[in-house]
């Protein structure tokens, strides 16, 4: 399993300790979901304007918002994969983070930025592996999973200051 991180943003300091900890916490959110080992998820960190222009692009909404993922895998015809990388591992799709509103969510919540940016790495991913919070019960499978992969690497909202 390959988490590969690209900060392509240079608003909000990001420095090796944190792209290493969100790398270790995707690896162990797609493990815990019952990825396969084959599976490889590419996340851009950006900034709000960025994020903004993406949102308008593929969803019609003129906002930024924190997270948003794409999924590579789905082929409504078969269950084969559509793409692999050059390490033959297959792409599940691509993530993309907002630093400044991760930053905006972490002081709003009262928790720290690394908390923040690895709960929607984590929501992110689960999105990529089919979960989804259309419905209340949905909602709730998503988030019971979001924080078991959080406290297995002891990153709780009280603890992550």
């Amino acid at each position: 399993m390959d988490i590969i991180i690209d900060n392509d943003q240079k608003k909000i300091a990001i420095d090796d300790n944190l792209l290493e900890r969100m790398e270790q916490v995707g690896i162990l959110a797609l493990s815990t979901a019952g990825a396969i080992d084959d599976y490889e998820a590419s996340v851009l960190i950006c900034d709000d304007e960025f994020i903004q222009t993406i949102n308008k692009q593929y969803r019609k909404v003129d906002r930024p918002t924190d997270v948003l993922s794409f999924v590579l895998l789905e082929d409504e015809e078969s269950d084969e994969p559509l793409y692999f990388s050059e390490s033959d591992k297959i792409i599940l799709g691509d993530i993309v983070i907002s630093a400044e509103r991760a930053k905006e969510q972490s002081e709003d919540f009262g928790h720290s930025f690394t908390r923040e940016m690895c709960y929607l790495l984590v929501h992110g991913i689960l999105h990529l592996l089919g979960y989804d919070h259309e419905t209340d019960n949905d909602k709730q499978v998503m988030r019971k999973m979001e924080e078991k992969v959080l406290m297995k690497m002891d990153i709780s909202r009280e603890n992550e200051q």
